[in-house]
């Protein structure tokens, strides 16, 4: 059965109910632990949504998103603390005189900071982005680690390696979960504009695209800010979640976590980002005992670091071999997937099999 435009609307209405509904229970519900992982889900979705933007819609290869959350997770950090608390951090070398005394509300501090690392996107992307696939992947990987280098250097900013710890908790569940709604829904609304057919056309063909008119090189450059933006704001949050910040935390697994995300989810599909983003985080803490001791009756082990990545690389690769769409693929989630199984690509082969079989039976 196909519902109509109206019952599908009722529907999505009930569905935002609902989910707005748990979210206000989890928060009164749930232990600190996890409550915090439901909220990291929120801001992966956040960060999974800004890659999909530059990886799957617009077709970049790109592996710098844990630099610009550095960026965000700092700034925001600096901004919001107050200056005793800077003075209790900065104990090794004083911080600079400019950042000492500013301490702003949360809100402007978490839109300075999307807009330094959009900042620092666009002067990033202005020249890389000239490159493509593997070369553009590995150089922005390296000003990800030039980033993190230079925070881990500048020790009257931020603190060098000691990093930053006592940050105001503001990233409340109601706050996380806000901001990961008005993400989706300003992605849907970029996807659907003339600016998304714009990138989805640099996606298929940049030469075609090129010949319709399309400003290749701006529309990069412009995915690639909103991307950083969108990124820095996660990152922000993140740290706000945490309560501390250190440069090891912004590394290239952070990256690949996402990246994760976003493949298992399907490149190009926003519902895929969210729900792979919430599967993956979950997940993630689910098998964390896979890093301490097993005992499987006959086989035994003290203690395997890193064994739970491992996993998660297999299912990466598991993925990219029998199922390289993803859960999505480049679709978008819709009630008809529940209500006619019939025109999911996945159930519409497996059912065409079946009555092929009947039928020669």
């Amino acid at each position: 059965m196909i519902l109509q435009k109206k019952q599908k609307r009722i529907c999505s209405i009930v569905a935002l109910v609902i989910i707005a509904a748990f979210i206000v229970i989890a928060d009164k519900a749930f232990s600190s632990f996890a409550l915090r992982i439901f909220n990291l889900c929120g801001i992966y979705i956040i960060l999974a949504l800004s890659l999909n933007l530059i990886n799957g819609f617009t077709g970049l290869f790109s592996l710098g998103h844990s630099g610009f959350m550095a960026l965000g997770a700092y700034v925001s950090a600096l901004l919001t603390m107050s200056p005793s608390q800077k003075e209790m951090n900065f104990f090794l070398a004083p911080i600079i005189a400019p950042l000492a005394n500013i301490q702003l509300p949360f809100i402007p501090a978490l839109i300075i900071a999307g807009l330094v690392a959009g900042l620092a996107g666009y002067l990033i992307g202005a020249p890389v982005l000239r490159l493509r696939d593997d070369y553009l992947a590995i150089a922005t990987l390296g000003f990800s680690e030039i980033i993190r280098v230079v925070i881990t250097n500048m020790q009257s900013v931020t603190n060098g390696a000691l990093g930053l710890k006592g940050l105001p908790r503001f990233s409340t569940t109601r706050m996380i979960w806000g901001v990961a709604f008005v993400s989706v829904i300003f992605t849907f609304a970029l996807i659907r504009s003339a600016f998304g057919r714009s990138c989805r056309a640099v996606r298929d063909n940049e030469i075609a695209a090129q010949a319709m008119g399309i400003n290749v090189a701006r529309v990069k450059i412009t995915s690639f800010t909103i991307a950083s933006f969108m990124a820095g704001i996660g990152g922000a949050m993140m740290g706000h979640l945490m309560s501390t910040i250190d440069p090891k935390m912004f590394t290239f697994s952070l990256t690949y976590n996402i990246l994760l995300i976003v493949v298992l989810g399907g490149i190009g599909s926003i519902s895929g980002s969210i729900f792979a983003a919430i599967i993956v985080t979950i997940s993630m803490e689910a098998l964390r005992f896979l890093d301490g001791s097993l005992n499987f009756i006959f086989i035994q082990t003290q203690g395997l670091p890193g064994l739970r990545m491992v996993v998660f690389s297999i299912l990466l690769l598991l993925v990219v071999i029998f199922r390289q769409q993803g859960l999505m693929g480049n679709k978008e989630f819709s009630w008809d997937m529940i209500t006619n199984p019939d025109i999911v690509p996945f159930f519409k082969k497996r059912l065409t099999r079946k009555g092929g079989k009947g039928g020669a039976a």
